[in-house]
């Protein structure tokens, strides 16, 4: 048998109807011992799944998450999954368990660079399939209309990082665009509404349309793309601008099947990040965060090394209380 590294295939696996993209993420493990599930749920925050879960907070929504990953396995692999809910204050995790088939080790961490909760498994050869389960709450989105754009200078240190062009957010390439377009527009939220809004406007939402390798300038040349491309390109032009933004990725509910993982974008607007989705088809306050990242390499829900096939992928939400939808 050949040596593992020649069986490699590192890809960010697929957003929203795109393909696995072709980047691995980084990031080092903690030194967490490996778990076992022994085929059966194991329960990563209190509550078991379907148990009662506390009475709900008055103005939060909560919702039910319910992710399966069935993959066949010709050889060994490695897994880098990002399929967790995110670890924040705005976000309380009432139920959560994960289980593996077949019963398998994993090891899980908080990536240092990124914040993202991250598990780590190997498997095969043979069929596998992850189970993950969550129920959570969250609170409406921050609607504040006249959040500021800051001066680079008074931008904190982390903020920093996501000011620059990054592989597939080439800002540098797309700065000369983003003043045409939006130079003359108001600073601040509206400003940053108005490029989520010309990429709604003027980007088709065309599955397929796009491949691992699509960045935000292949993106508004050719105006197609799935919800990361949209992402993608509304991130370059706001970093265009000298507005610092980043890649969302989450569990978020569609009205039309099937579902599938969400790609969103943030802005740092008045001392805070405030979410944007320029494809329209969920409500921000439905979005149920993973991961974050300065472009889609960072928030991948799987990145695999072997020969791994994914024959289903099954990432359900369901609004179960709370505020009803919103734009």
């Amino acid at each position: 048998m050949r040596p593992l590294d020649t069986l490699t295939d590192s890809r960010p696996a697929r957003l929203d109807g795109d393909p696995p993209a072709d980047a691995p993420r980084q990031g080092q493990p903690s030194a967490a011992p490996a778990q076992p599930t022994r085929g059966m749920p194991a329960l990563l925050a209190p509550g078991l799944p379907g148990a009662a879960a506390p009475a709900q907070e008055p103005g939060l929504t909560r919702l039910r998450i319910d992710c399966r990953l069935v993959y066949e396995l010709d050889g060994p692999c490695e897994f880098v999954f990002l399929v967790h809910v995110a670890r924040r204050p705005d976000l309380t995790l009432l139920e959560e368990s994960l289980q593996l088939e077949p019963a398998t080790r994993f090891r899980s961490f908080e990536d240092a660079a990124t914040g993202n909760h991250v598990l780590r498994l190997s498997a095969g050869p043979g069929p596998f399939s992850l189970h993950y389960r969550a129920v959570v709450e969250r609170p409406p989105e921050d609607r504040t209309p006249d959040l500021p754009e800051l001066p680079v200078a008074e931008l904190p240190d982390e903020v920093l990082r996501h000011l620059a062009p990054t592989r597939y957010c080439e800002s540098d390439h797309l700065g000369a665009v983003a003043w045409q377009l939006f130079g003359e527009h108001p600073p601040g939220r509206a400003r940053v509404q108005a490029i989520a809004d010309w990429v709604h406007e003027h980007i088709d939402y065309r599955i397929g349309s796009t491949t691992p390798l699509t960045t935000a300038r292949d993106v508004f040349v050719q105006r197609a793309g799935v919800c990361r491309d949209f992402a993608h390109l509304a991130v370059a032009l706001c970093r265009g601008l000298n507005i610092p933004a980043r890649l969302v990725a989450g569990y978020a509910p569609f009205e039309e099947p099937p579902p599938d993982f969400h790609a969103v974008f943030e802005a740092y607007l008045g001392g805070r990040w405030v979410l944007f989705d320029p494809t329209r088809m969920s409500p921000v306050d439905h979005l149920v965060r993973i991961a974050t990242g300065q472009d889609a390499k960072d928030v991948a829900f799987a990145t695999l090394f072997g020969p791994a096939r994914l024959q289903s992928m099954q990432p359900e939400i369901t609004v179960i209380g709370g505020a009803a939808a919103s734009a």
